[in-house]
């Protein structure tokens, strides 16, 4: 399926084992992750459920450098799931769970294979192929449910200044959590691809405990967005800190943002121009952590003229005229919970959470959480007059330290959702996890 990605990695494969072997077979790494994944959507005002059950596997080839000046590598992935149960009935249309099948049922299995192919100089890394999973401020990799989503397109990061880190790339698709096919990209309510979008940025380390960070993007044809960031963590004792965390996005219309097919749908809010994209967010987080125990709480505002964009593949169809599985997309809010974003025009979200580390009382691997969100003053697709939200999360995680099952993790989170108004349907979410990785080398 990326045919072309694959080749250029074994070609440079045999490239780099013909001009230096030595660092690129020692430190190669190669491991096998299986997630088993329960999920239970149940859409409480009589809609259609998701409720299914899956197996995945995610193979991971990385080699090291040649050795050089400019050093060669390439990284290979193998992704394979397998649908275990989904009660008749309970696969609805557009699931991000299972991709469909032409009946409407889950498939029975599906699978993809991807590479990169990279290279090293002195402190600067360049990565090329169709495996590229980005976790930044504008732009974050969604690894939700049984499979994990992936990028085609190149990146570059450099850490030749001492405390500074450069990110810049451009990405032309995407692969979907639940789908075999790549996709071109989109925000939400769009239908036409976008196969161009920019990015650059920079992490500097001002002191130990300081780092800003400012990134642009661009997303050819649907936006232009700013982030500023800033993050301070201060000791109070070796177990003690008070950390705080400031994020702000500015988004703007780009080339044919709000023409037929590039329409922004400001996630079913109001927007000052329709299917336009023109909106500021800024967050603040800050949580208190006392040995094993950590209390965050935080605020965040939506501006009033549009809903806060991210990337994604929209309505967009792969190949195939189809867009099933293609679904799912992260966002570097705090915001961004279990069942809701909190991310319409005009929202106000007030958020809290505690968690405990009960390594604290002599269990380690054990961790629970719970969160509460509410969302006021969002404001009606006319304008006139707003509207609240709310949700409930709640999640344990265990993963044994030691003996024949040492890196075998679960995981249980539920999710509770309501809201009045054009909020959408109220959801009550399950998902039962259990992670387990083997590295061969």
């Amino acid at each position: 399926m990326y045919k072309s990605s694959l080749a250029l990695a074994v070609a440079l494969g045999v490239l780099a084992q013909q001009a230096g072997a030595a660092g690129f077979v020692e430190d190669s790494k190669l491991s096998l992750s299986s997630r088993t994944m329960y999920f239970d959507n149940d859409n409480r005002e009589g809609g259609s459920d998701n409720r299914e059950s899956g197996q995945g596997f995610k193979l991971d080839y990385l080699s090291g450098f040649t050795e050089g000046t400019v050093g060669f590598g390439v990284d290979v992935q193998a992704l394979w799931g397998i649908h275990l149960d989904g009660g008749k009935g309970h696969h609805p249309n557009n699931s991000t769970f299972f991709p469909s099948d032409t009946d409407g049922s889950a498939v029975g299995q599906w699978a993809r294979v991807g590479g990169n192919a990279k290279a090293r100089f002195s402190k600067t890394e360049a990565h090329f192929g169709s495996a590229l999973a980005p976790n930044l401020p504008i732009l974050v990799a969604n690894d939700g449910r049984l499979l994990p989503q992936t990028f085609e397109g190149g990146t570059i990061t450099s850490k030749e200044i001492d405390n500074l880190t450069i990110n810049a790339g451009q990405l032309t698709h995407a692969m979907g959590r639940a789908s075999s096919n790549r996709t071109g990209l989109s925000v939400a309510g769009g239908t036409q691809d976008s196969n161009k979008f920019r990015y650059g940025g920079l992490d500097y380390k001002l002191t130990k405990d300081l780092t800003l960070q400012y990134y642009y993007s661009n997303l050819e044809d649907y936006y232009k967005q700013h982030f500023l960031g800033a993050t301070h963590v201060f000791q109070i004792a070796p177990d003690q800190s008070f950390k705080t965390d400031l994020r702000y996005f500015d988004s703007s219309s780009d080339g044919k943002n709000g023409d037929a097919g590039y329409q922004f749908s400001n996630n079913g809010g109001y927007a000052k121009n329709k299917g336009e994209i023109d909106n500021k967010t800024w967050s603040a987080m800050f949580t208190y952590t006392l040995g094993g125990h950590a209390l965050m709480v935080g605020h965040q505002q939506v501006g009033d003229d549009g809903g806060f964009v991210w990337l994604n593949q929209g309505d967009v169809v792969d190949g195939n005229g189809r867009n099933e599985g293609n679904g799912g997309a992260s966002f570097y809010l705090f915001t961004d919970s279990m069942v809701n974003s909190f991310a319409r025009a005009g929202e106000n979200t007030t958020f809290g959470q505690y968690s405990y580390d009960f390594a604290s009382l002599g269990v380690p691997g054990l961790k629970a959480s719970v969160a509460y969100l509410r969302g006021d003053d969002i404001r009606y697709k006319s304008g006139n007059g707003t509207y609240n939200e709310w949700e409930r999360d709640a999640r344990i995680d265990y993963v044994i330290q030691q003996g024949t099952f040492k890196g075998l993790g679960a995981s249980l989170r539920q999710g509770v959702y309501r809201g009045s108004g054009e909020s959408g349907a109220d959801m009550n979410q399950t998902r039962l996890i259990f992670n387990y990785t083997y590295s061969f080398l």
